[in-house]
C-alpha cells in the first residue's frame, strides 16, 4: 500500500512540475517562479552589504558609487559619459522591470506580455501616436550633442546591467509574467517622456463641451462653464505687467462652425483628466526666510504606485554636482538642487490636445479635404504582437493635424475621444526636453534657469526656482499653441485652416514672475495668470482651493524654516468646506433628518475643517458634496449613452447657491415636484448619510476619514496585493494641500534651503528598490505617511566621510 502511495505522490509531483512549466491560456508558466534555482526565492535581498569592485564594459574611467543608508546611489564620475552610464546601470539594477513595463505601455506593447486583454489599450496608445511622438522626440534629442551623449551612455549602462543578468536574477515580475528583459534603446527613454506627457497633458473635454453647446446653446454654456472661476488666486500674482510685444493668432471664425459640423459618431462615457493628479510648489525669498536665503518646496502629485515613481540619485562629474528625484528610464535629475540653485515642477494643465473633424474623399482614406483642396493622408502600419495569438495589424491614418484616433464605425477605448477626428497634440512635436534638465542640473543662477526652460516642450510645467543669489521665480513653461480665445474648448473644423494651430507663443513670453513684492512664488495647478495675460492657455485649470490655501499660509508666514514649509506640505485644512459650509448649512432642513443623520450633522458642525485621519466631519462633507453635485446636475447633464456631457464645477455650483438660490437647475426635471435649493441640500445630505451607513454602519468612529478614504499604494501590476501597501492611514484629500486621495498624492516631497551650502530634505512613498524582496522596497513609506522628511545626503567628493554611507562600489 505504501508503495502505491509513493508512486501516486511521485506521479502527482511530476504532473505538477510539468503543468506549472507550461502556460495555460493567458496564464503564464509558474514552474520557473516556484523553482528554488531560478524562482522568486532568488529575489530575496539581504540588508547586509559589502563593498564591491565590478568590471564592466562601457566606462571610460573608474566610477565610484557610494550607497547610503536609504539605498540612494551617489555617483562620482570623471566625465559626463560615465556619469550617465552609471545612472543607467544603477537605475536598471533597482528598477529594470518598472522601466521596461512603462515603456511597453507607452509603445502599445502590453499585449506581448499579457495577451489580448490589453489589446484595446495598445491600440489606443498607438492610435494616439505615442510611438510617433517618441520618434519625433528622439530625433530632437539626438540632434543635440550633449543630449545624445546622455542618451547613448544611459542606454549603454542599462544594457550593461541587463547583459549580466541570469534568469535566476530577473526581477520577480518577469517571472510572474513569464518573459525576459530585452535590450534598452534610446527610443525607450523618449517613450518614457511621452508616457509622462500622456499622464499630464492628454485631458480633453472637447467632445463633452461640444455636446453641451449643441444641447443648451452658447448663452447657457458660457454661463455654466465660464472661462475664469469666481474664486481664484493665480500662479503669477495679479497685476503683473507683461513687457513684450504680443504675437497675434488668426482671428476666430465669424460663425461657430462646431455647432454646424457636429460629430456623426461617438461612444458613451468618458475619461476626463484626473483632478487629483497635480502638484504643489513654492519658494520663499530672503525677506520671509529665517535663514536670509530662499527655501524651496515641491511635492508633485501623481498616481501612487510601487515601485515608486521616482528614484533618488546624486550625480557628480566635473560639470555637475546635483541631487534629486530622477525618472527611472531617463537621464538627469528631474526635481532637485545643486550647490547654487534648486527647482521643482507642477503640472500646468494647458490645452495642448485638440480634435479636428476629418472629411475623407472616399473609403480608401488616402485623401482628406482641407483648405478647399484634397490632401494626401499618411498611413502608419502598426503591428501589435499578442502573446499566444497571431499578430494584429492595424492602420492609423495621419493628416497634417495628427492621427485619426478612431475611424468612423470604430468603438472608442477612451470614450472622451471623438470618432472620426484627428488629434493635434503637443506630444507629436519634435522636442529635446532632456536638454532642459541637463541645463537645470548645471544651473548656477537665474539666467541659466531661463536658458534651460527655453528648451522645454511638454508636458508644460510650472518651473519654480530659487538660488543662493537670493532670487526666486516661477514660470508656467512649455510650448503653448498660439490660439484665439477658447480655441479647442469645443471640437474644431478640420477642413478650415482658420481652426488650425498657427505657431506657438514665443518662449520668452511665457508667464513669469521673479522676486515678487509679496516675497514668495507658488503654484498648485490653478490658473496660470489673471485675465490680463494676452495669450489663451486654457479655459479651465485645477480647482483653486490648494493654491489659495498655500498663498494664505505663505502670506502670513514670517521667518520660514525648512520645518514650517514641511508642515505646510502636510496641511490638511479643507478650504472648500470653509467656503461652502456657511452657504450650505443654513439652507439644510434639519427637521427632515433621522436621529442618526442629526448626529452626522452635529459632527459636521463641530468639525474644525481639517481632513485628519480620525475626523468624521471630513467624510460627511466629502460625501455630501458629491451627492449634492449629482442631485443638482445629473438630471440635465447625465444623458447616458445618448449624449455624454460633463457637469459644471463646484466653484460654479457654489456661486449659483450664493447668488441665485432660485436657479432652475435645482429642480429635478425627472420628478413632478419642483425642488428648490433647500430640498436638494437636504435630500443630498440624507443620501450621503445613507451611503455611509451602508458602507460603515451607524454613525460613529467607523466613519473616520482615514479608513473611509483608504489610501492604497498599489503595485503596477493590477491585483498583486502582496506587493502593495493597502489602506495606508493618512489624512488629506484631492483638494487639500496634502493632496492624498485614494490612489493619488505627493509622490515626492522635497524642501531645500539655499545658502553657502544647500541643506535639503525629502521622501517618497516607497523605497529605492523595485524588488519586493529588498529591505529598500518600502522602507520610506512610514516616514512619508507621518509627514516627516529624511535629510538628503549631499556629498562633495567620493572621499567624504559619513556614517550614512553603507557601501562603496567601483565600476571599472
Amino acid at each position: 500500500m505504501r508503495y502505491t502511495k509513493a508512486i501516486v505522490v511521485s506521479l502527482l509531483t511530476v504532473l505538477l512540475i510539468w503543468g506549472l512549466n507550461r502556460p495555460w491560456g493567458g496564464i503564464p508558466a509558474f514552474g520557473p517562479l516556484l523553482s528554488p534555482f531560478v524562482g522568486f526565492w532568488q529575489n530575496a535581498e539581504s540588508a547586509k552589504v559589502t563593498d564591491e569592485e565590478i568590471t564592466i564594459k562601457g566606462t571610460q574611467a573608474p566610477v565610484t558609487v557610494l550607497i547610503d543608508d536609504k539605498g540612494v546611489p551617489h555617483v562620482f564620475a570623471q566625465n559626463d559619459h560615465d556619469l550617465f552610464f552609471a545612472q543607467g546601470y544603477l537605475t536598471a539594477r533597482d528598477r529594470l522591470w518598472q522601466m521596461e513595463f512603462q515603456t511597453h505601455a507607452a509603445a502599445g506593447r502590453v499585449s506581448e506580455l499579457v495577451g489580448d486583454r490589453a489589446l484595446e489599450l495598445d491600440r489606443y496608445n498607438r492610435h494616439m501616436g505615442m510611438g510617433y511622438g517618441a520618434e519625433q522626440t528622439l530625433r530632437g534629442m539626438q540632434a543635440d550633442p550633449a543630449s545624445k551623449v546622455a542618451l547613448d551612455a544611459y542606454t549603454a549602462g542599462v544594457n550593461a546591467w541587463i547583459d549580466q543578468l541570469s534568469p535566476a536574477k530577473y526581477p520577480i515580475e518577469y517571472k510572474l509574467l513569464g518573459y525576459a528583459p530585452e535590450a534598452w534603446t534610446p527610443l525607450k527613454c523618449a517613450l518614457l517622456l511621452k508616457q509622462m506627457t500622456s499622464t499630464l497633458a492628454s485631458g480633453a473635454d472637447d467632445l463633452l463641451m461640444t455636446n453641451i453647446l449643441r444641447k443648451y446653446g452658447s448663452v447657457i454654456t458660457a454661463d455654466l462653464f465660464p472661462d475664469y472661476p469666481t474664486r481664484e488666486d493665480p500662479i503669477i500674482p495679479p497685476g503683473t505687467t507683461w513687457n513684450f510685444k504680443t504675437v497675434s493668432p488668426l482671428p476666430p471664425p465669424p460663425n461657430d462652425t462646431t455647432i454646424n459640423d457636429m460629430i456623426a459618431w461617438f461612444d458613451a462615457g468618458f475619461r476626463r483628466p484626473n483632478p487629483e493628479i497635480g502638484s504643489n510648489n513654492w519658494a520663499v525669498g530672503p525677506s520671509k526666510s529665517a535663514t536670509g536665503h530662499p527655501i524651496l518646496a515641491n511635492d508633485p502629485h501623481l498616481t501612487l504606485s510601487l515601485p515608486s515613481i521616482w528614484y533618488q540619485m546624486q550625480l557628480v562629474s566635473p560639470t555637475v554636482n546635483v541631487y534629486g528625484a530622477t525618472l527611472p528610464g531617463a537621464p538627469n535629475v528631474i526635481i532637485g538642487f545643486n550647490k547654487n540653485v534648486a527647482w521643482g515642477v507642477t503640472n500646468v494643465g494647458a490645452d495642448v490636445l485638440d480634435f479636428y473633424t476629418v472629411k475623407f474623399k472616399d473609403a480608401t482614406h488616402r485623401e482628406y479635404w482641407h483648405d478647399k483642396k484634397w490632401k494626401p493622408t499618411r498611413a502608419r502600419i502598426e503591428v501589435i504582437k499578442v502573446k499566444g495569438k497571431p499578430d494584429v495589424v492595424d492602420t492609423v491614418f495621419y493628416t497634417h493635424h495628427g492621427p485619426v484616433v478612431y475611424m468612423p464605425g470604430a468603438k472608442a477605448f477612451r470614450k472622451n475621444i471623438p470618432i472620426g477626428y484627428a488629434a493635434r497634440w503637443i506630444a507629436h512635436e519634435p522636442s529635446n526636453d532632456i536638454a532642459c534638465f541637463y541645463g537645470l542640473n548645471r544651473a548656477k543662477n537665474y539666467d541659466d534657469y531661463r536658458q534651460a526652460l527655453a528648451k522645454y516642450v511638454a508636458p508644460a510645467q510650472n518651473f519654480i526656482f530659487a538660488s543662493n543669489q537670493n532670487d526666486i521665480a516661477i514660470s508656467p513653461n512649455g510650448r503653448f499653441p498660439l490660439k484665439w480665445m477658447d480655441q479647442g474648448k469645443f471640437l474644431l473644423d478640420g477642413t478650415d485652416p482658420v481652426d488650425d494651430w498657427h505657431g506657438f507663443i514665443p518662449a520668452d513670453q511665457n508667464p513669469l514672475v521673479k522676486n515678487p513684492p509679496r516675497g514668495f512664488v507658488s503654484s498648485a495647478n490653478q490658473f496660470s495668470t489673471d485675465r490680463t495675460y494676452p495669450y489663451y492657455l486654457n479655459w479651465q485649470f485645477a480647482p483653486a482651493e490648494r493654491g489659495r490655501r498655500i498663498n494664505q499660509r505663505l502670506t502670513a508666514m514670517q521667518h520660514a524654516t525648512i520645518d514650517s514649509l514641511r508642515m505646510l506640505q502636510n496641511d490638511n485644512f479643507n478650504l472648500r468646506a470653509a467656503d461652502a459650509l456657511p452657504v450650505m448649512l443654513p439652507s439644510l432642513d434639519a427637521s427632515r433628518l433621522s436621529a442618526d443623520q442629526k448626529k452626522a450633522l452635529a459632527a459636521l458642525k463641530a468639525w474644525k475643517m481639517n481632513n485628519d485621519v480620525a475626523e468624521t466631519g471630513a467624510t460627511v462633507f466629502t460625501e455630501w458634496t458629491q451627492r449634492l453635485l449629482e442631485a443638482i446636475w445629473a438630471d440635465e447633464f447625465d444623458m447616458g449613452d445618448s449624449l455624454p456631457m460633463r457637469s459644471p464645477t463646484f466653484d460654479r455650483t457654489l456661486t449659483m447657491m450664493q447668488r441665485d438660490p432660485e436657479a432652475r437647475w435645482f429642480d429635478n426635471v425627472k420628478t413632478p415636484a419642483r425642488e428648490r435649493m433647500t430640498d436638494v441640500l437636504t435630500q443630498s445630505f440624507q443620501a450621503a448619510c445613507d451611503t455611509l451607513t451602508k458602507k460603515h454602519g451607524s454613525f460613529g468612529s467607523s466613519w473616520a476619514w482615514g479608513p473611509h478614504k483608504s489610501t492604497s499604494i498599489r503595485h503596477l501590476l493590477p491585483g498583486v496585493d502582496a506587493f502593495s501597501a493597502l489602506n495606508v492611514q493618512i489624512g488629506g484629500g484631492g483638494g487639500i494641500v496634502n493632496a492624498t486621495s485614494e490612489r493619488a498624492g505627493p509622490s515626492w516631497r522635497m524642501v531645500v534651503a539655499l545658502g553657502e551650502q544647500p541643506k535639503a530634505y525629502g521622501v517618497f512613498p516607497g523605497g529605492q528598490s523595485g524588488n519586493p524582496g529588498s529591505p529598500h522596497y518600502q522602507d520610506l513609506l512610514e516616514t512619508w505617511r507621518t509627514g516627516q522628511l529624511n535629510e538628503l545626503l549631499y556629498l562633495q567628493t567620493a572621499q567624504d566621510k559619513s556614517p550614512r554611507v553603507k557601501q562603496k562600489i567601483i565600476l571599472r
